[in-house]
């Protein structure tokens, strides 16, 4: 397993506006893309773009900030708010070029995969690897997007 690009860190919350607002207001962010439900994972989700340089100018290339925010019936994130009610750092988002070879890999391993992979807020597939056998922080293991991927 070779360490990919570090796509995103999720962040979860319970409010997306309110987090909108303060990385806007207080971060500085100026390109926040729109927020979107993704019922098959119970979460909606806004993606906040990070610079890439110093010109200030962010985009894909750069790492971005996934807000979380719990759909009713979710209750992986709801849990999480309850013991963070303020919300925090969730997990982090590795890119990989291949998820079934990565896959395999980290459960060779002996590393625990949550779940197959499925269909992640990018629009490509995705899937998480326990934080007890990832050094305490829950790790999305993500397919490289494709050109014009969200």
């Amino acid at each position: 397993m070779k360490l990919g690009r570090l796509n995103h860190i999720g962040v979860a919350t319970p409010s997306i506006a309110d987090s909108v607002a303060f990385y806007r207001d207080v971060m500085g962010a100026t390109h926040i893309h729109d927020p979107f439900d993704l019922p098959e994972q119970g979460v909606k989700v806004c993606f906040v773009d990070t610079p890439t340089d110093s010109s200030g100018l962010g985009g894909m290339n750069g790492t971005q900030i996934e807000l979380i925010e719990p759909l009713p019936g979710n209750t992986s994130i709801a849990a999480f708010l309850e013991r963070n009610p303020q919300g925090g750092q969730h997990h982090l988002c590795y890119e990989v070029p291949d998820i079934h070879v990565a896959k395999a890999e980290f459960e060779a391993l002996g590393k625990r995969v949550l779940g197959e992979p499925r269909i992640g807020a990018h629009g490509t597939l995705i899937f998480f690897v326990h934080p007890r056998d990832m050094g305490g922080v829950l790790t999305e293991i993500m397919e490289t997007p494709k050109e014009g991927a969200h």
